[in-house]
């Protein structure tokens, strides 16, 4: 293969990679089936939920009634949008959930006060068990090369595709 071959699959690899934990999230649609509306006990819904790094929490509700900020803990408290840090009002919200941390979600238009509001706990992701394997690194090599994969069986598939099509690019 050519260099300029090598760099294109070097591209491909790192952006397949990049996008597996967005393939591998949870999308957590408030409300289920309920959706975001007046009247629901949305803390039993989260406590119903495990949330991780990287995966989406959604509000669904009519769009020109309702809306969603995501508020401090005082602002949830008291059902003020005052220093949001985002607003959504699209009526499908998709909104990803990138920190290990407690996010506060209130509907802005005074629904807060009728229980729209949703606090949830967004967890780190497992640490699984980290095998080490040690492949050949070509077939003209006798140094074998530790492979670490993390993550589960996507990124450990991902890793062996990676790894077998470098060992190509180098023969």
């Amino acid at each position: 293969m050519t260099m300029s071959s090598s760099a294109h699959l070097l591209i491909f690899f790192i952006f397949l990679i990049s996008t597996a934990s967005t393939i591998l999230a949870t999308d957590h649609i408030v409300g289920a089936n309920r959706g975001w509306n007046p009247g629901i006990n949305y803390t039993l819904w989260a406590n119903n939920h495990t949330f991780y790094v990287g995966d989406l929490i959604s509000f669904r509700y009519q769009k020109n009634q309702y809306n969603v900020f995501e508020v401090n803990q005082s602002g949830y408290d008291n059902c003020t949008t005052e220093g949001a840090f985002g607003n959504w009002s699209s009526g499908k919200d998709f909104i990803p959930l990138n920190d290990a941390k407690r996010y506060y979600f209130i509907c802005g238009n005074g629904q807060c006060y009728n229980g729209m509001k949703v606090s949830v706990v967004v967890h780190p992701l497992p640490i699984e068990p980290t095998p080490h394997i040690s492949l050949p690194l070509s077939s003209h090599s006798a140094a074998p090369m530790p492979v670490v994969l993390h993550r589960g069986w996507g990124f450990r598939l991902l890793s062996l595709l990676l790894f077998f099509c470098f060992d190509l690019v180098w023969i």
